[in-house]
């Protein structure tokens, strides 16, 4: 005999799904906006870009700060999922401590080549630099920007701490927050906003940021 449904079931999860969609969208719109428009990106073109009104993109993300909090998140977790499909690394956002893989400590070499990879995506490079230019005039952006690169610090000195366990926690923070600046410095250099990159710079750039990571 089959169970019967009650009235309305799955109806949570369909609105879910539907708020999900809907989030993307947003998002995909705000990253859009900021790429083009960079400090004009107001959640008024925002909106207007999604096809939306102001009150329904403030229902999701009520401040400018939420939503690139949402956007920087969003591409941390596509770098992670980049990172676990090509060497099996796994990290969880808000968890550093949960970083692994099956086989063991992942090889520092890969890491760096995935992370420098995203590089040459020159889209989401001037994203990155659309907002820091925000952070550097607007304080409630700042403070998510130094939230984000918390995380990711903090995700690369759990790596270091893996790998070198016989390094001290603050030894395995310094190494970590060098690989960030020299990482993130290095986006403005190869991607041409900054300078001119060459296979000679991206060499030592890669040798570089291994040695922080292990050696």
């Amino acid at each position: 005999m089959s169970e019967e449904k009650e009235p309305g079931a799955g109806k949570g999860s369909t609105l879910t799904r539907q708020g999900s969609i809907r989030r993307t969208s947003l998002l995909d719109a705000a990253e859009a906006v900021l790429v083009a428009k960079g400090a004009d990106a107001s959640l008024r073109a925002i909106a207007g870009e999604a096809g939306v009104r102001v009150g329904h993109l403030q229902h999701y993300f009520p401040t400018r700060a939420d939503l690139i909090k949402a956007v920087l998140e969003r591409a941390l977790d596509r770098s992670l999922e980049r990172l676990a499909e090509t060497t099996g690394l796994r990290m969880v956002r808000d968890d550093p401590s949960a970083i692994g893989t099956p086989e063991g400590p992942a090889n520092p070499d890969e890491v760096v080549a995935v992370v420098l990879a995203e590089q040459e995506d020159p889209q989401l490079v001037r994203l990155y630099v659309e907002v820091w230019a925000l952070a550097a005039r607007d304080d409630e952006i700042a403070t998510v920007v130094r939230e984000f690169y918390r995380k990711y610090v903090a995700h690369v000195e759990a790596f270091v701490q893996q790998g070198r366990p016989d390094w001290s926690g603050e030894f395995c923070r310094a190494r970590a927050e060098t690989f960030v600046a020299l990482v993130e410095g290095a986006a403005l250099m190869r991607s041409g906003i900054a300078g001119s990159r060459s296979a000679a710079m991206d060499a030592q750039l890669a040798q570089f940021a291994v040695r922080l990571l292990r050696d």
